[in-house]
Formats: C-alpha cells, structure tokens, sequence
C-alpha cells in the first residue's frame, strides 16, 4: 500500500468522525488510566457502567486506596477479572501517591512501571490524555491494519511500528481512535461489513463481503 492510499484512507475516516475519542468516560487521566485498567478483556459499556458509580465516591489515587481492595471491589466486581484488576489498581493507586503525587505521569517508561499497565495502555494514556501521537493496537487495530494492508505485521509491536512510521502526522493524533472504531463498528472480526464501508475501494482485504 503505498503513502497516497494510507493517506486517503485516514481522510475518508477523519471525514466521518472529525473528532474522534475513546468510548470511555472519563474527566481527568486517572480516570482514564483506572477504565483502560479495567477494559482489558471486558466491554467499554460494562467499564462505564461501573465507573459512573465509583467516580463520585472514588476518583482519585489516595481516594481509591482509602477504600481498600474490598471497597473496590464492590464497583467494579461486574468487570471480567476484577480480581486482579482490583489489586492492580491499588498497587498503581500507591505508586502514584508516592512517587508521582498523585498524578500520572507523562513518560512511557513511568507508565509501563505501573501495575496492570502494559505498552498498549500506556499509548492509550499518552495518546488520549496527553495528546501524543502514539497509536495504541489492540485486537481491532490489530485486525483493520492487516485486512486492509494499511500496515501488516505478526504482532501489535510490529502493527504499532509500522503504524507510526506510515501514518502521516497530520493523521497520528487520531488514527487510533479511528482505527479501533472502525474495527469495533464497521471491520468486525466474523463478517466485516464492506457494503457499508467508506475505505471498502482503497483496502485490500480480498475475501470482502458484499451487499447485505
């Protein structure tokens, strides 16, 4: 795929979201960090159905460790895993408060230290939070960069890699969002729905379905 095809394909998907964000709701980067924490293996909707209960009771670091793992618990026992989930939030919670007061940091090193937080939530935090041109991959990314050849690769670091460095940086701020709402909405794993597709003619995903 050359660079005008990619470029293209961004323009089409900027076009019909202008702003794109993540699903998720949050006001600050703690909040942000806790629901990506949460997410792993589980749905958006179900994190912002326990978080709107926790966050007025709970939404900061020394706030969320005055509650305790049991505390917690109690908000977020709906989520898969919440086990760990829990305890990762709390060991986070206390590294935050004593290293970083409280507030989450803005380096990718800093993050990746932070229990529960691996290379793609940290881009996410950097990328959503921060504003940085970084492009997280989950499995929907992972998914729409290799059907469409937008940029191939046998892991999500060598997608991410590869991503970053065919993505023009006028499209790097938003690309992930893009990315991963058009692999949720439109690319979907069983049966993408090409009909409906607005990069259907530039991707080169060979077996496209057609008309519903």
């Amino acid at each position: 795929m050359n660079s005008e095809k990619r470029a293209e394909i961004y323009r089409r998907l900027r076009a019909a979201n202008p702003e794109p964000t993540t699903e998720l709701v949050y006001q600050t980067p703690f909040e942000l960090l806790v629901a990506v924490i949460l997410s792993a293996q589980a749905t958006d909707v179900g994190v912002n159905k326990a978080t709107k209960k926790l966050y007025p009771v709970a939404n900061t670091p020394q706030a969320i460790l005055d509650l305790g793992e049991a505390g917690l618990k109690r908000y977020i026992k709906t989520i898969g895993l919440f086990n760990s989930k829990t305890k990762n939030i709390i060991k986070t919670c206390r590294i935050l408060v004593d290293e970083h007061a409280g507030e989450v940091p803005r380096s990718r090193e800093a993050l990746e230290k932070l229990p529960g937080v691996g290379r793609k939530t940290a881009n996410v935090i950097l990328n959503t939070a921060f504003g940085e041109p970084t492009i997280a991959v989950d499995t929907h990314i992972f998914r729409v960069a290799n059907r469409t050849k937008l940029a191939s690769g046998r892991t999500p670091l060598e997608v991410e890699k590869r991503l970053v460095k065919f993505t023009a940086d006028e499209f790097k701020k938003d690309a992930h969002h893009w990315l991963i709402l058009h692999g949720r909405y439109v690319c979907k794993a069983r049966k993408p729905d090409c009909p409906n597709c607005v990069i259907a003619d530039l991707c080169e995903y060979r077996p496209k379905t057609g008309a519903s």
